[in-house]
Order: structure tokens, then sequence, then C-alpha cells
């Protein structure tokens, strides 16, 4: 069997480290990215058949950065590795186009059986998810994530990197707009969110899960 090719993106050297070592017998690398637009410019280049990602992610969250892999590679699997456990965080996983969802403290053969059941064309969440949570995402009044759902994918983006402390000089240099667009796209933001300052915007980014404190 041909083995796959995968990209991996997390923001922690020795974690991408660990899963060079740990997939090396077992897929093709093709290359990994610390911060969610690296990664979607990456898959753009590298055309991965899947994606390790995590949902805290500088630039771009993982929620967003997978939005846009399904849009840009709508074939592309997903497996996200992550520390949040709740059911808010996994039901956007799922809706933004997830195919699988482990934690960062499962064993480390557990990803390599995550990979291949994906592969396969099936879904795979990790045991250390617990009952209660998967009972709460099946029912009908399941959690949400409020992640800025009222906001559009650029507001989201410049929300975090406000909240990741970047000034409106700088998000307009990353994002190739004018100065003026960056402040607009705040105002609006502070607008609809009904919040007044800077350091609102943070504290709704990490209640939200846009940014991790």
């Amino acid at each position: 069997m041909k083995k796959p090719k995968i990209l991996l993106a997390d923001d922690h050297t020795l974690v991408l480290e660990g899963f060079q070592k740990l997939l090396e017998d077992h897929a093709e690398l093709v290359g990994t990215a610390e911060d969610g637009r690296s990664l979607v410019e990456m898959a753009g280049r590298t055309q991965p058949d899947l994606i390790l990602l995590d949902i805290s992610m500088p630039k771009l969250n993982g929620i967003d950065a997978a939005r846009r892999l399904k849009k840009l590679l709508p074939d592309v699997k997903i497996i996200f590795v992550t520390m949040h456990a709740d059911a808010a965080y996994i039901n956007e996983a799922f809706k933004a186009g997830a195919n699988g969802y482990l934690l960062k403290r499962s064993a480390a053969k557990e990803l390599v059986q995550a990979i291949q059941s994906v592969v396969s064309g099936n879904y795979y969440v990790t045991p250390l998810i617990t009952k209660d949570v998967i009972a709460s995402l099946l029912s009908p009044g399941r959690p949400q994530v409020h992640a800025a759902d009222d906001l559009t994918a650029r507001q989201r983006e410049i929300l975090q990197l406000v909240a990741e402390g970047f000034s409106a000089k700088e998000i307009a240099s990353q994002l190739k707009v004018s100065h003026r667009t960056v402040e607009f796209h705040k105002a609006k933001i502070m607008e609809l969110l009904d919040l007044h300052t800077t350091a609102d915007l943070v504290k709704y980014a990490i209640a939200n899960g846009l940014i991790t404190t």
C-alpha cells in the first residue's frame, strides 16, 4: 500500500519532531508548519493526502485553517491532535471538516492507528474522549464554541492577530491589505461583539479558543 503524503502543523518544534520520528516509517512527510497561515500555503504547494494539526496555532487557528484547507483541497483528510477535550471544540473541528480527533496525551501508537483508519475512509475519535462528551455531541442541543460565528473569515483572522499582540501596521503587512482596512475591520469586530477595548478582544479570543494563554 502506498504511503500517504502527510503535512504536519503544530506551533511547538518538539511536537513536530516527535511526529516526524513516529511517522517516518508509515508515511511520506511532505512538510511542517508552525502556524495556520503557513499551513494553508504549504498545503497548496505540497498537495498532501492528510494533514495533522492542532487547534491552537498562531496567526490562524486550526479550526479556521481547516475550513480553508477543505475549500482548497476538498479531498484532503484532516486529523486534529490537540489538548482540547471538551465537546464544543470537537464539534467545531468536525464541522470544519475533520476526519479524526486525538488528544496530545494519546498513546503514540494511537496516532498511527488513527491515520490508517482515516486514510481507509473512516472517522476516528480517541477513546480518551468520554462517552458523556460524545453523547453531548449527538444531542440536539449540543454545545457550540462561540468562535465569532457572526464574523467573516477575514474578521476572525484579524481578531486573532490583534489578540496575539500584532499592531494594525503589522497585520496589514501580513495580510497584504491597507492599514485602514485593518482598522475598519477591527472597529467592525468591536461593534458586532459589543466590545470596547483591545483588552476585551483579547479576553474574547481566549474565551472562544482563537488563542490560548
